[in-house]
């Protein structure tokens, strides 16, 4: 396979740069086999059968952009100069792994001084990143993060307008609970509370997972050769109660729709068989492209992707490669909105039996 598989023009007018309100007033493009239907996702109730297991990621998306100013002595007196930080990784020894610019003018052993008294030297700079030991730690420094910081926006609305206020609400889940993603699960971010009262009251059931989302969903694949591309590795788990949930699902041939590719993601990874799964934590660098044998996901709840992306190559595996062609070219034809902020699809493949 190569990347030019996974391409495709996407009108720029297209890429939403704020969510739809109320969040399940979002478009829904519902794809069942090779039948398409253009809805909303307020409509999922109508969309979904009683006994359905939706699979939702509880990671909680932290205010991982900071902007600090680093203090440096020249021969012609104190230089302050700006630095851009976003978090991307906590590391075993209390540092933080983050991307900065501009990293080339960061020298080992710099401080970057931010707002709320935080603080943080820089321990080591490698060719893309740097590693981070801030003044402060637990309680202190979430309270200090959560002042200082700013949502990590994805690039491509980064590059549109700057994160604010509002962004601490639309790139936050009703049920984010678990702090440590650097981005939003962003299929789940069209759910509210009436929608989910709808589906519970439908008989729609809920299984929970934690994916800590990192910035790496935003790296391009480099290599034409897509067997080439080395995923980012990310923190997830599947505990007891979701394992059983899911896998009692799968028995009775019920359907398991994870809400959003990170969900499916940890899903995959815990499988132990055709409709088997085990309680999981750990991390995982797992790769899905065409050909993928699918082990516990019947279907998808997901956003529109970037061209030429891993997401790409994994809805692509989830529905085939014709088919999603022809799945973004109506959603472009109809104008539907695209990447984190916009509008969302069910992808559904042929009905088989969902039996293990």
């Amino acid at each position: 396979m190569k990347l030019s598989d996974f391409d495709f023009e996407l009108p720029e007018a297209l890429i939403a740069t704020r969510p739809a309100r109320p969040r399940s007033a979002a478009r829904l493009l519902v794809a069942q086999g090779d039948a398409m239907a253009d809805r909303h996702v307020r409509d999922l109730p109508d969309m979904l059968r009683a006994g359905d297991l939706l699979v939702l990621n509880t990671t909680k998306v932290i205010p991982a952009r900071l902007s600090g100013r680093r203090h440096r002595d020249s021969a012609q007196g104190p230089v302050v100069a700006k630095v851009e930080i976003t978090l991307t990784e906590p590391q075993p020894d209390g540092t933080w792994r983050a991307l900065a610019k501009p990293l080339r003018k960061l020298a080992d052993g710099e401080e970057v001084v931010f707002a709320a008294g935080l603080a943080a030297k820089v321990v080591e700079r490698g060719a893309e990143d740097v590693r981070l030991r801030f003044n402060l730690d637990g309680p202190e420094f979430d309270a200090a993060l959560d002042q200082a910081g700013q949502m990590p926006l994805p690039p491509y609305i980064e590059s549109r307008r700057r994160a604010d206020a509002q962004d601490r609400d639309d790139y936050q889940t009703v049920f984010a609970r678990d702090a440590g993603a650097v981005a939003a699960p962003t299929a789940s971010l069209h759910f509210d509370d009436d929608l989910l009262a709808a589906l519970r009251a439908r008989g729609v059931e809920f299984a929970e997972v934690t994916l800590h989302v990192g910035a790496g969903t935003f790296l391009p694949v480099k290599t034409d050769d897509v067997s080439a591309h080395k995923m980012h590795a990310e923190w997830g788990q599947v505990t007891q109660t979701a394992a059983s949930q899911i896998a009692r699902a799968r028995a009775e041939g019920r359907r398991v729709i994870p809400v959003g590719t990170t969900a499916l993601r940890v899903l995959e990874t815990a499988a132990t068989g055709p409709g088997q799964i085990a309680p999981w934590a750990g991390m995982t660098d797992i790769f899905i492209t065409p050909g993928f044998e699918f082990q516990i996901a019947t279907g998808l709840m997901t956003n529109f992707h970037l061209p030429k992306s891993t997401l790409m190559m994994l809805v692509a595996a989830k529905m085939g490669q014709d088919r999603i062609k022809r799945i973004y070219a109506h959603a472009i034809a109809q104008g539907y909105r695209f990447f984190s902020y916009g509008d969302s699809s069910l992808l559904l493949p042929e009905e088989v039996s969902q039996t293990a």
